[in-house]
């Protein structure tokens, strides 16, 4: 299982150790509000915990749970997945974070990792992520991230907004990052 670092964080595959803290996560209304529209019950956190673990088995990427450095808890989770969950869909990139982490940065941190590692290590040549239409912070992420909208769709449910980035995008805006980094 890859476990990936950030600055301030670890991602590390989610496992069953991870159900209270992404439990506290997914249980928050605000948190869920552009997601599914509602608060996981234990029993929803758990089973997308069973997900992910045979997803890890069988792709060798799934979701990560993000823990503070600082604080040793989990404060947000985020993936490299199939949109739609299905194996021949591109490849999406998406994340959650706790609401008193919002505005720090942390979500940029992460979703910068992640997209590293979609297209170093699994050599992707594009990443998408969708969106409900009204999450403008997400949006702005998805373009700091180099993602470009390219339309409405239905997934998972729901009309989304679906963002895009190539190869060239990542590349543009990794070095973009790198250059304005002391």
């Amino acid at each position: 299982m890859v476990v990936l670092h950030t600055p301030r964080l670890r991602l590390e595959p989610l496992t069953d150790a991870h159900l209270e803290g992404l439990h506290r996560l997914n249980s928050d209304p605000e948190v869920m509000r552009y997601i599914t529209g509602r608060p996981d019950t234990l029993a929803d956190s758990q089973l997308m915990i069973e997900r992910v673990k045979a997803r890890w088995a069988e792709w060798g990427y799934s979701w990560w749970a993000f823990i503070e450095l600082a604080t040793g808890e989990l404060i947000g989770a985020g993936c490299i997945q199939h949109l739609g969950r299905v194996k021949t869909g591109p490849l999406e990139i998406g994340w959650r974070l706790r609401r008193e982490r919002w505005h720090q940065g942390l979500a940029s941190e992460a979703a910068e990792r992640m997209a590293d590692f979609a297209f170093e290590d699994l050599r992707a040549d594009s990443l998408c992520a969708v969106r409900m239409a009204a999450n403008q912070a997400s949006g702005k992420l998805m373009e700091r991230l180099g993602m470009h909208y390219t339309g409405m769709e239905h997934w998972y449910d729901m009309d989304m907004a679906r963002h895009d980035m190539s190869r060239a995008d990542w590349l543009l805006t990794r070095k973009r990052r790198q250059s304005l980094r002391p």
